[in-house]
């Protein structure tokens, strides 16, 4: 089964291991996967989500998929290597996190900062895969997937 990676030191790494264990199984291909995560501030957040988005907002993740269409695809190194790192990992995109919204949020909801920080990568991570939530079925079908990641990590509402 297919590996996980997170190219990050947003997280610390004991989380950081049981997150891309948690993730395992969310996409097949014949290599591994990689992600970059990023915490970024307030400014960094609405500037990319006005440039990338057309949004002048802050919010709290952005995601920045490498690859296109490849939701439930058995994804091929061989079809991708430009996008595959030294290491032969499959890259999959770029994640950033508000790290003032995911407190705020984390606040607001009454759970942890450790657990909002593990679901918007979660959320971030989905996007990358091709999941959306435009309409109500998408909507629901990723909640579903963030849910079944989340509960492999102990961390369910």
């Amino acid at each position: 089964m297919n590996k996980f990676y997170l190219d990050t030191d947003a997280l610390g790494e004991g989380e950081k291991e049981r997150l891309e264990e948690a993730l395992t199984g969310t996409a097949e291909g014949d290599s591994d996967f990689v992600f970059e995560l990023i915490l970024v501030d307030e400014e960094e957040i609405r500037r990319l989500n006005r440039e990338v988005r057309g949004v002048d907002r802050v919010t709290d993740v952005l995601s920045f998929p490498a690859l296109e269409g490849i939701k439930g695809e058995r994804l091929s190194a061989d079809e991708h290597a430009d996008e595959l790192d030294e290491e032969d990992r499959l890259y999959l995109g770029s994640i950033a996190i508000c790290e003032k919204r995911a407190r705020e949020q984390a606040e607001e909801y009454g759970h942890s900062y450790a657990r909002e920080l593990n679901y918007l990568t979660v959320h971030g991570v989905l996007h990358c895969l091709g999941y959306d939530h435009e309409t109500e079925e998408e909507k629901r079908e990723m909640r579903e997937k963030e849910e079944e990641i989340m509960q492999r990590m102990g961390l369910s509402r």
